[in-house]
């Protein structure tokens, strides 16, 4: 059985601009977002992943920008994906296939280059209150791609007084995936040998 299945949510992603038409306020949210993420240096967090069968995934991430990301699945779980700086790879060592794509294809671009205006792809998605921040991340030329929404709630004394919560996607089926993150750690130590891995494909020797 291979696992890359259940990393779906974190294939690639066409971002396109998104010129905003709600009112002000979620011009302020959007704001808050970014300011948060320019504040975020590195980010360790425990993760929980549902797809849409109710399978439940746990491990951890670890975050470095610009460009760097790592989840990192529970024992029995044989996948790995890391984002180097260029590259977003995925393994799986069980059937030692391995998946690259560039970052700027990801979803992920999104949380791995603060310099990146989150304004131009992104958009806010109405809610009731301000605690809650979702921001969601599609491209409406390439449906087939699905969608992607990243949820952040009010947290005083978190970066730019916000965590992110997780989030949630979705594919051209509307097949639900989403993502959790618990006991979070701002800007802490993260060494580069983090975002390396192994490749596990056979070694190809010259004749």
């Amino acid at each position: 059985m291979t696992y890359l299945k259940y990393a779906l949510f974190f294939a690639p992603i066409a971002l396109v601009a998104t010129v905003p038409t709600t009112a002000q306020s979620s011009s302020a949210r959007l704001a808050r977002v970014v300011a948060h993420m320019k504040a975020v240096g590195t980010m360790s967090a425990d993760f929980t992943q549902t797809d849409r069968n109710g399978r439940v995934l746990t491990g951890k991430l670890l975050l470095k920008r610009p460009g760097q990301v790592r989840f990192e699945y529970q024992k029995d779980v044989p996948l790995l994906i890391v984002a180097d700086g260029r590259a977003l790879t995925m393994v799986d060592y069980e059937v030692k296939q391995v998946q690259r794509w560039p970052i700027r294809n990801s979803p992920l671009a999104a949380l791995l280059d603060p310099g990146q205006d989150l304004a131009r792809y992104g958009k806010v998605i109405p809610s009731s209150t301000d605690d809650i921040i979702s921001v969601e991340v599609r491209d409406a030329k390439r449906p087939e791609f699905g969608t992607i929404t990243m949820i952040f709630v009010a947290k005083p004394g978190a970066p730019g007084g916000l965590t992110l919560n997780g989030w949630v996607a979705l594919d051209s089926k509307n097949n639900r995936t989403s993502l959790r993150l618990s006991d979070i750690n701002y800007n802490g130590p993260i060494g580069q040998n983090a975002f390396t891995w192994e490749d596990p494909r056979p070694v190809r020797r010259k004749s």
